[in-house]
């Protein structure tokens, strides 16, 4: 087995990113991962991504996101240098002091890869797929190339998470018409961020999100994982898509028990 690469030292999260995180419900951080350890795993997840590509696996799925970006989840389980990637202490430790909390779980990754001229990722908050009883999520966005604006980087509404008034809808063109005139209407405020290969947003899953379409003639090349804070419980599904996602990322689990099927290891705690 493949020793495990040295993504486990500390990054600290200062007062004011931690209050930051907390006001506008998303952060962009430079350096989480070192280029060396972003480029180590670069091709390995892509050519994960392209090998799923090719045999077509929907994996369980019950949206087709084909024209936005090809997407792989649970990259780990496919290769054991992705797995070290995924399991990175350091990725998780962000993720559990931006949320302030003790300790996080794995939900699932998720690798995606929008094409050149792969288009918009509509507007949608994430919690409205997980079956998941808190309000303690969260997801790195982590690009493995150079990403700008133009190839579909990612933008915020700042302080969404905190909007209990929005109507609970899935990722479509419907969302997007429906936050696009909410935005709009409200005035709220908008960020977008370029994003070197290594740098990282982490955004709540309440967290109004989108993404450009990528203009460029390049391939937009992200990682992703989502985490949540260890002690949750199972919700029951109110919706399919939460439904699916209950039997696929905690198998053989039920609604009220603790979300820790063997799809979801700690990945950090702290006394």
């Amino acid at each position: 087995m493949a020793q495990p690469r040295d993504i486990s030292s500390f990054y600290p999260i200062n007062r004011q990113q931690f209050e930051e995180y907390q006001s506008n419900g998303h952060i962009f951080l430079k350096n989480v991962a070192a280029l060396s350890e972003v480029g180590e795993s670069r091709s390995l997840i892509t050519g994960i991504v392209d090998a799923v590509a090719r045999e077509r696996d929907t994996q369980g799925r019950i949206s087709d996101y084909g024209k936005m970006f090809t997407q792989v989840t649970n990259v780990w389980r496919r290769s054991e240098a992705a797995r070290q990637f995924v399991f990175a202490r350091r990725f998780a430790q962000i993720a559990a002091d931006l949320m302030g909390v003790s300790g996080v779980r794995l939900y699932h990754d998720q690798a995606l890869i929008k094409e050149p001229g792969g288009k918009p990722t509509p507007w949608h908050q994430d919690y409205y797929y997980w079956p998941l009883d808190t309000e303690h999520t969260i997801t790195m966005w982590m690009p493995l190339v150079d990403v700008s604006s133009e190839m579909g980087s990612m933008s915020f509404v700042r302080g969404s998470h905190v909007n209990s008034a929005f109507e609970k809808l899935p990722i479509s063109e419907t969302s997007q018409e429906y936050f696009e005139r909410i935005v709009r209407e409200q005035g709220s405020k908008v960020c977008s961020y370029a994003l070197k290969a290594g740098d990282a947003t982490f955004h709540s899953g309440r967290a109004l999100h989108s993404a450009h379409a990528n203009a460029s003639a390049l391939r937009r090349e992200v990682m992703t994982i989502i985490y949540y804070a260890d002690g949750t419980r199972i919700l029951e599904p109110d919706n399919e898509h939460r439904k699916v996602d209950m039997e696929v990322f905690h198998p053989g689990q039920k609604p009220g028990e603790l979300a820790a099927s063997e799809l979801n290891p700690l990945l950090f705690s702290r006394p």
